[in-house]
């Protein structure tokens, strides 16, 4: 700058002064004005959306952040086949959810569905909830004060170079399938699998076994014979660890195909680009040793409504892309999306392979050119689902972790906020050489699980890392204990326990540890919809004060809902009464569980009084169609008018029964709910 000759030299100087100032003023008003809420989710999972529903029901105002552009995870990404392992264990909004479901297609619930009937009930959720989503938004950046979270900042999903959203909240839940807000917040973690000797487990770490394995004797190298030819595509060179060993793998991932064979709604699978064929010779080899009449032989094609599949991994050469996925959980954006690329390719390729190359038999080629595509779904990425099966990723190290023990009962904890009930379970995690054979490592499926508490203690970080933050989906567990805690349903339940947690802690003004576990436990149970409905009456036969019963009964604990059922074999004169305690009087729908043996009775006699008149039903088995992983159905006994405490109750007994009677569980449903 030239001083003009007419201009004072103080003034210049005040000018130049003022340059920076102008500047500071201008970067200012740049900057991306915050986002202010009081509960922050991050992760628009089935758990996601189910914790900001309850959240925003709860009074708070809430953000949803999902780095994609659907909501649901993987129940709406075409896991439609519900890993359940136990109905008793689905509570809350997440039965909501299965009901819903149900009455979509004409049923009280249901747990086999399309993937758009999902995705289109988690925008229900939104809508009633009134709460704000914001998709295409990934985590950037955490900013905290000690340990606690201030905000965080959000870059565009497909364009980094974008201005950041920075939200603060009061309150922050992670429920990713990666815990990327959790790592980001500096909450200790880990991935892989413990060695047994970490938490005293015997299920943990490499297993070798039978399930899902190739028989002896398939060769494992491009020329049979000739190790000098190189391994086969997805063989790895690594050696067997012992057993029990811990290692860092990574349980495979795999896509849950939703494929129709409706002629109207099918697009033909073609060749899709990075085509290899060399990638699926091991399924040559073992159909030569193991031949396959139908496609199930090595995919499990579970049938949704609609003429729809959710088609998941089965046997030792399937969908899941064994060993390829190590560098996902701590991978950052570009390198996890190279991965769910290649699994894309593989899963595209492999059904392309099983409907045209040559050397697959005939008649398995002729039933894969029968499905295709479904027209109607995922409309947004052409008919494929954008949601990788990321069966575990990064397993928080909180304040308490659960392990093998709690899953089998021997420890039970006291701070419950859900059940888990499914068999501890990991998909095969290495594929390798043993003993010149191709061999799969780590499929675990241990199933002598019964219903047990999961800890709120394992959705809380240790206090001294981080206090306004929940993790229920990447939880506080060993790898075999997360294998069967890690279901849709537990997730929602944890989501919308984690969701309440979050508002009471606002409410209290206490950090997220410092919750009241009673209070918490009193809301889940007294409010389970989030909006202060009626609660529904469960008598489970293991309620002592609930049943009255007479007569030889069995209690067998497999096979029923909650811990066990009863069953009658026809030895003596028997009955069991349920007797619900009704704390508000009003019209209840009523449901007997119909749990189905191939032994039971062809038909079942049910006497209901409502207090002051008897009214005789009967069940017949012929009219009972189980569906999905369930013990059993809900059989509608009709509605009735019940008075306030026990007066009523809903009696089973073997009167001119043929076959085992089942006393199992009874259910009551406000009407007006």
């Amino acid at each position: 700058m030239f001083l003009n000759k007419f201009e004072n030299p103080a003034s210049v100087i005040s000018k130049f002064l003022m340059v920076p100032l102008l500047f500071i003023s201008v970067f200012v008003r740049a900057q991306p004005k915050p986002t202010q809420v009081d509960v922050c989710i991050y992760g628009g999972t089935s758990a996601g959306v189910i914790a900001a529903y309850t959240a925003a029901k709860m009074g708070k105002k809430v953000l949803l952040i999902e780095p994609g552009n659907r909501l649901g995870g993987l129940s709406s990404g075409g896991l439609g086949f519900t890993d359940i392992g136990n109905k008793y264990v689905v509570t809350g909004l997440a039965l909501d959810f299965y009901r819903r479901v149900g009455q979509h297609y004409g049923k009280f619930e249901q747990w086999t569905f399309e993937p758009k009937v999902a995705e289109a009930i988690f925008a229900g959720y939104v809508k009633r909830g009134g709460f704000q989503v914001v998709l295409n938004s990934r985590l950037r950046k955490v900013n905290k004060t000690s340990t606690h979270i201030d905000a965080i900042e959000l870059e565009n999903s497909s364009r980094k170079s974008s201005a950041p959203k920075i939200i603060k909240s009061k309150e922050f839940i992670d429920c990713t399938y990666e815990g990327d807000l959790m790592a980001k917040a500096g909450v200790s973690y880990t991935t892989g699998r413990e060695g047994n000797d970490v938490y005293h487990e015997t299920v943990n770490g490499v297993q070798l076994k039978d399930k899902h394995q190739f028989p002896d004797g398939i060769d494992p190298y491009k020329i049979p014979g000739k190790p000098e030819s190189g391994l086969l595509w997805g063989i790895s060179p690594d050696v067997l660890a012992k057993n029990g060993t811990g290692d860092k793998r990574i349980q495979s991932y795999n896509f849950r195909l939703c494929l129709s064979n409706d002629p109207s709604n099918r697009i033909a699978i073609t060749k899709p680009a990075n085509y290899d064929s060399t990638r699926y010779e091991l399924l040559l080899r073992y159909l030569a040793a193991k031949p396959s009449k139908d496609l199930n032989g090595f995919l499990k094609m579970d049938l949704m409504p609609n003429h729809k599949t959710d088609i998941n991994n089965n046997g030792p050469f399937s969908t899941d892309m064994i060993g390829m996925n190590y560098a996902y959980p701590d991978g950052d954006y570009n390198t996890r999306a190279k991965i769910i690329k290649e699994h894309e390719d593989y899963t595209k390729g492999l059904l392309y392979f099983i409907g045209h190359d040559p050397r697959m038999p005939e008649h398995l080629r002729k039933q894969m050119q029968e499905w295709g595509y479904p027209k109607d779904e995922y409309l947004e990425n052409n008919h494929w689902t954008p949601q990788l099966y990321v069966r575990e990723a990064r397993r928080m190290l909180g304040t308490y972790i659960m392990t093998q023990a709690n899953c089998m009962g021997k420890e039970v904890v006291n701070d419950e906020v859900a059940k888990a009930a499914y068999a501890m379970d990991s998909h095969n995690a290495e594929r390798i050489v043993v003993n010149g054979m191709v061999k799969n490592e780590g499929d675990v499926q241990y199933h002598d699980v019964h219903p047990y508490p999961v800890a709120y203690r394992s959705i809380t970080p240790k206090s001294r890392e981080c206090t306004n933050l929940l993790v229920p989906v990447c939880l506080s567990a060993s790898h075999m204990a997360y294998g069967s805690i890690r279901m849709e349903p537990v997730f929602m339940v944890l989501g919308q326990s984690a969701a309440v947690a979050a508002c009471q802690a606002i409410n209290g003004k206490t950090t997220v540890q410092g919750v009241d576990i009673k209070h918490l436990q009193t809301e889940l149970k007294n409010n389970p919809l989030a909006d202060h409905s009626v609660p529904e009456i469960l008598v489970d036969n293991d309620d002592p004060h609930g049943i009255v019963k007479t007569g030889n009964w069995v209690r067998e604990t497999v096979g029923g809902y909650g811990p066990s059922l009863l069953i009658d074999t026809l030895s003596a004169k028997a009955d069991v009464k349920f007797i619900p305690a009704v704390q508000k009087a009003g019209e209840y729908h009523i449901y007997f569980y119909y749990a189905k043996l191939p032994h039971g009775s062809n038909a079942v006699d049910i006497k209901l009084f409502d207090g002051q008149n008897t009214t005789n039903k009967t069940i017949y088995k012929k009219d009972i169609e189980v569906v999905g992983q369930t013990s059993g159905e809900w059989v509608s006994l009709g509605t009735s008018t019940l008075p306030r405490g026990k007066k009523a109750y809903v009696q089973v007994t073997n009167d001119g029964a043929d076959g085992a009677i089942v006393a199992d569980a009874v259910l009551l449903v406000p009407v007006k709910n």
